[in-house]
């Protein structure tokens, strides 16, 4: 559509003018005369007087900062939702957990703000939903859904069904409860009918495990 059929003020235009983006990049962006989209913030400027004021604090606002601890907190962020298949919580159990979940609630404020920095807004987006505040259910689901990825992922590289008994290796346990689990609640007739199926269509073979003959060979480090 022509930007001279929009209605004066253009949304567009006045969101991007408050933000601190001046007219000439705005028609840029656009692919608008300037000339229009300077009529559509001057209709937009008499209607809200406080508009050249946004504009001009969001201009001079500073940039977000970087700090080496950000860096690490975002790196502890993303270490600790790979072993955990959740974000983690500023309630959680231990100090560093707790620290880690203020951290991520203060990115939280920032995205909404606007005011977050490119760097963590690319790191977190690892992250599904880490800009919505958690709830025991989002968890359990971010933590299932994580758990079926990583399985997914031995099982294409060659690995045999993980062990939740007699093994040292955490990784390997960790996957083992999770089927596990799995498996009982199925037993119990209490698995989502979903789940269920998408376990069945992405990893064959769940419910019987190791010994049943779509069993893969072991790889080293899963002996």
């Amino acid at each position: 559509m022509a930007a001279s059929r929009r209605a004066a003020p253009h949304p567009e235009f006045v969101l991007m003018y408050r933000k601190g983006i001046p007219a000439s990049k705005i028609a840029a962006i656009t692919r608008t005369a300037e000339t229009t989209v300077r009529y559509h913030l001057q209709s937009a400027v008499r209607a809200d007087p406080g508009l050249r004021d946004q504009h001009h604090a969001a201009l001079t606002a500073p940039a977000p900062r970087l700090t080496q601890a950000g860096l690490r907190n975002l790196a502890d962020v993303l270490a600790f939702h790979q072993a955990e298949g959740r974000p983690p919580k500023s309630g959680g159990k231990t100090a560093r957990e707790r620290a880690l979940g203020a951290w991520l609630n203060n990115r939280r404020k920032e995205s909404a703000a606007g005011t977050l920095s490119p760097t963590y807004r690319d790191g977190l987006a690892a992250i599904q939903g880490w800009d919505r505040p958690s709830t025991r259910k989002t968890d359990d689901e971010t933590r299932w859904q994580q758990r079926l990825r990583d399985l997914q992922a031995l099982r294409a590289a060659g690995g045999d069904w993980p062990r939740h008994q007699k093994t040292d290796d955490m990784h390997e346990r960790t996957l083992g409860l999770w089927l596990h689990g799995q498996r009982m609640t199925r037993r119990a007739g209490k698995m989502n009918p979903a789940k269920e199926k998408l376990l069945d269509e992405l990893l064959p073979g769940w419910r019987e495990g190791r010994g049943h003959r779509g069993g893969r060979t072991r790889t080293a480090g899963w002996a």
